[in-house]
């Protein structure tokens, strides 16, 4: 009787686990597959945002004036002082040639 009693409750045990097992099962796959979903609208969407961004700068580039004339370095460098350089030809004349 013992044997028959115990064969009865793995019995009920299994008869609640199985289909609880099968219902875990579906929610888990269900949410991993809705993240799934998620990562791969998520990567079409930066894909297409990519394309759309790479589409824009090219119109940009096609579609834009010839480039104003830039400055050379030399041109936006304040004029030298005169009397800086005087005071330099000076220095260098009393000092004569000094070695470093």
């Amino acid at each position: 009787m013992r044997t028959l009693w115990k064969v009865v409750k793995i019995v009920i045990a299994l008869a609640i686990a199985v289909p609880l097992s099968i219902i875990v099962l579906a929610v888990a796959l269900g949410i991993l597959g809705a993240l799934m979903g998620i990562a791969v609208l998520t990567l079409k969407l930066a894909v297409a945002g990519l394309v759309c961004w790479g589409m824009i700068r090219l119109v940009r580039f096609l579609l834009r004036g010839s480039p104003a004339p830039t400055r050379r370095e030399a041109d936006r460098l304040p004029p030298a002082d005169p009397y800086y350089d005087v005071a330099m030809r000076e220095l260098d004349r009393e000092l004569g040639e000094v070695r470093r």
